[in-house]
């Protein structure tokens, strides 16, 4: 079984100040494709924290997955450039699937600044903030993250097809 971390980024969520709906719905989904949700954090928009949080899961070895929610627009968002400064390999085809699939239902899907990466034997992939967009892109990408993950971890040696 895979093992995936939620963080939402949040500073009212944080403070207890708003309800975190976002999460949950990426832990009803990953449970439901049959990964095993091994930690769920709510953190401040804060990229040292943030950055720190997601390297400390892949040092680990926590998970194979870590999906965030949140942090990801304008102007405070600090989920793309924390990923970036703690991935060792970018993975650009995630987010510009979620964006493309995502122009399908809004245009404001052009102002994501998520990104996906990898650091040692863990992929790091930005969701969108709002459940429904959450939900939206979680679900067009899942299926083929687990063969990525199988390539990623070495338990799956090759993509080709016969």
């Amino acid at each position: 079984m895979k093992r995936v971390a939620i963080i939402t980024s949040s500073d009212m969520g944080f403070q207890g100040k708003r309800e975190d709906l976002s999460g949950p719905a990426i832990k009803e989904i990953a449970e439901r494709e049959g990964y095993q949700v091994v930690s769920m954090d709510i953190l401040p928009d804060d990229r040292a924290m943030l950055s720190r949080r997601m390297a400390e899961i892949a040092d680990e070895n926590q998970a194979e997955l870590i999906l965030t929610t949140g942090g990801t627009g304008f102007p405070r968002g600090c989920y793309a450039g924390g990923t970036e400064d703690i991935t060792e390999r970018k993975v650009p085809g995630i987010p510009e699937a979620i964006r493309a699939y995502s122009m399908t239902i809004t245009k404001r899907a052009m102002l994501s600044r998520a990104t996906a990466g990898i650091r040692k034997k863990t992929l790091i992939i930005n969701l969108p903030g709002s459940p429904k967009a959450v939900k939206e892109s979680l679900e067009y990408i899942i299926g083929a993250l687990g063969h990525g993950i199988e390539i990623m971890t070495g338990e799956a040696g090759n993509c080709a097809r016969q």
